[in-house]
């Protein structure tokens, strides 16, 4: 038995023996979009929905999430593979009690680990499972094959992107070298745009209709619109203050935009058609595809 398949075994035990956290990753074809705003203020509505929600800061080399939360987490993932720290103690809790995770440069070195040592790793990250209903991963910004690896391992990926041209055509050079993967799995994968810093609605809604042509004409797989989110002076205002814009200003046009955003993907529809592939299958994933 390979280790590939030993990993595999795992992953399934855990998988019929505890619940499994919905693994929602948000990324972006290129840097300044607003992506991690994104990722936060969901798992702020989702709080608000009665959700519990743990982000996983999956932007190595930059700190975009602990300094939105204005907080410093004491330890990272790193820690938990190398220096034996629990998944408790990698914990950051931020507003609303939205934990946060820094990914640190952990995952690049898992691949070095042992058999043994990635069982143990991969058991405490399925722990995550239980302790929370939501796992937003945020991905750095780009075409890197970190990037792609962490969107080839989740069933749900939201791509965010605005209407300015650049952003447009990285994202669907970022969607096409996803499609093209070895390891992409269309039927499993689910791609869901979240217009950005639109001017109006409609605007949204021309972005995705442009935008989704070209890939259901060239990838033969469409995506999913989730909506828009406006240009939003009490937005840049939030971000200034480090606190994400759902606290900072309940009323502002962005914040009833993410909790539009944030219902629909809750919706009881919805959910179900989306399967829960849970953090041990997330990461064994991205382990057994490094090997």
């Amino acid at each position: 038995m390979d280790q590939a398949e030993q990993l595999r075994i795992l992953k399934a035990g855990h998988q019929q023996t505890k619940p499994l956290a919905r693994v929602i990753t948000v990324t972006s074809g290129k840097g300044g979009v607003g992506k991690s705003n994104t990722s936060i203020n969901l798992a702020i509505q989702f709080r608000k929905m009665g959700k519990r929600v743990i982000i996983l800061d999956a932007d190595f080399g930059l700190a975009n999430i602990e300094i939105m939360f204005g907080a410093v987490p004491r330890h990272n993932l790193c820690d938990l593979i190398y220096q034996g720290k629990s998944i408790k103690d990698i914990i950051t809790w931020g507003p609303m009690d939205v934990g946060f995770i820094s990914g640190g440069s952990g995952i690049a070195g898992m691949s070095n680990l042992s058999r043994d040592y990635l069982s143990y790793i991969i058991q405490n990250l399925s722990k995550l499972d239980s302790m929370t209903d939501i796992i937003i991963v945020d991905t750095g910004a780009g075409i890197s094959d970190a990037v792609l690896e962490f969107l080839v391992a989740s069933g749900e990926i939201l791509l965010v992107t605005t209407p300015e041209p650049t952003s447009i055509t990285d994202s669907y050079s970022l969607v096409k070298a996803l499609y093209r993967h070895p390891r992409f799995d269309a039927d499993a994968t689910k791609v869901k745009l979240v217009a950005n810093r639109v001017t109006k609605e409609a605007e949204g809604q021309t972005l995705f209709t442009k935008l989704n042509a070209v890939i259901e004409r060239y990838l033969k797989v469409p995506m999913i619109y989730l909506g828009c989110v406006p240009e939003d002076g009490q937005l840049s205002k939030s971000v200034m203050q480090q606190v994400p814009v759902s606290l900072h200003s309940p009323g502002a046009k962005s914040t009833m935009a993410y909790e539009r955003i944030a219902a629909k993907l809750l919706d009881k529809e919805e959910a179900e058609r989306q399967p829960k592939r849970g953090m041990a299958a997330f990461f064994s994933h991205i382990i057994t595809g490094r090997r």
